[in-house]
């Protein structure tokens, strides 16, 4: 019988033009776990460490498993997500303020360049919308170029003056002496407004505008819009959800999640952001 077996084998591999060795070995390994599998074994065990981690794209799943000591490449980082349909499609925000044609001759400070060498030395704003149940919610945050920290969001039903004004106010209470600070936004109408501009006089903080129609001259903070609304916004039904609860949410995400806990691959380490400023300040105090 075990004879006859061993024939079936053979003429199989013949007919299928195939070696009998690499038969065998396929026999021996079909039922053990393939690397790729146990790839994304890792790969679900990092997404699974948060909710929010679901939204790890490649990029930041290859940073993850680097710092636990796996090393792979991003293709095959790549393909065990696609294989585990993991591999997210890309979206976009749109930019909602518009541009004054007042004070078109101001100055961009920062002409592109989103890196600060100190925590709140560089800073960015914008607003973004969000559709809920009982209309729109707008979002007013600042960003630190430092570590692509969130240091203050306020949020309104409407996108006055006031909603920037506030978030400001909302800076200087939690960072205090604002001497100095360079604060680059749109040329939006609410940032090119007398009593915004006063505020910002008043604290000290040096204004920097963008270009009119110039979307990428304020890129980074359009990137952290991107990042709230794929990662959050996008996945749950804020039109069916009152402002009161998006506002709870962007909260929590923003001050939880985003600053402390995920993965911000623009420090070195991918350091959340917060872990990044408070390991550099006391590298600094020692």
């Amino acid at each position: 019988m075990k004879y006859k077996n061993r024939y079936a084998v053979k003429l199989m591999c013949k007919v299928l033009k195939i070696s009998e060795s690499g038969y065998y070995r396929w026999l021996k390994n079909k039922d053990k776990p393939s690397k790729r599998h146990l790839l994304l074994v890792k790969i679900n065990e990092i997404l699974s460490e948060h909710p929010d981690n679901t939204n790890y794209g490649y990029d930041r799943i290859h940073k993850a498993l680097e710092i636990r000591g796996i090393k792979v490449s991003r293709n095959t980082v790549y393909r065990a997500m696609k294989d585990g349909n993991l591999i997210h499609k890309a979206r976009k925000p749109h930019g909602i303020t518009k541009a004054s044609t007042e004070i078109q001759d101001k100055e961009n400070l920062i002409k592109g360049d989103f890196t600060a060498d100190k925590p709140v030395k560089k800073l960015l704003t914008d607003i973004t919308e969000v559709q809920c149940l009982d209309g729109k919610l707008y979002i007013s945050p600042i960003m630190d170029c430092y570590n692509g920290e969130i240091l203050t969001v306020e949020m309104r039903d409407n996108m006055k003056k006031e909603l920037c004004i506030d978030t400001v106010y909302q800076l200087k209470q939690r960072c205090g002496n604002l001497q100095g600070v360079v604060l680059h936004s749109d040329r939006g109408s609410q940032y090119t407004s007398k009593a915004y501009r006063k505020l910002l006089k008043n604290c000290g903080i040096i204004q920097s505008l963008s270009g009119t129609g110039h979307c990428y001259d304020n890129a980074r903070m359009e990137s952290f819009f991107a990042t709230l609304k794929k990662e959050k916004l996008y996945q749950i039904p804020t039109y069916r959800m009152k402002k009161e609860e998006v506002k709870t949410i962007v909260f929590r995400y923003i001050f939880i999640y985003y600053n402390r806990i995920r993965l911000y691959t623009g420090n070195p380490g991918c350091l959340p952001p917060s872990e990044y400023r408070i390991r550099n300040c006391e590298k600094t105090a020692a």
